[in-house]
């Protein structure tokens, strides 16, 4: 390593929230199913302005739940 070479350190931004077109691509849905998970109170969100948000935990909590159902089902059939 040279006198003038600098170590950089690679920082990888993560949102602090998603859209729901960005939920939509994380979850393999389309927006209407995002939006319809959100209306139904199975995906949290928030309102910011005129837009949805939601948090990136909460993307992770519907995925638990729905694993979840999957497993109880799995185990009841």
């Amino acid at each position: 390593m040279t006198a003038n070479a600098v170590d950089h350190e690679v920082r990888v931004l993560r949102p602090k929230w998603y859209t729901v077109a960005q939920v939509a691509e994380l979850l393999g849905y389309g927006e209407s199913k995002v939006r319809s998970l959100i209306l139904a109170g199975d995906l949290r969100s928030l309102k910011d302005g005129r837009s949805r948000r939601v948090l990136p935990e909460w993307v992770d909590e519907y995925v638990a739940m729905r694993a979840a159902e999957a497993e109880q089902a799995w185990w009841t059939s």
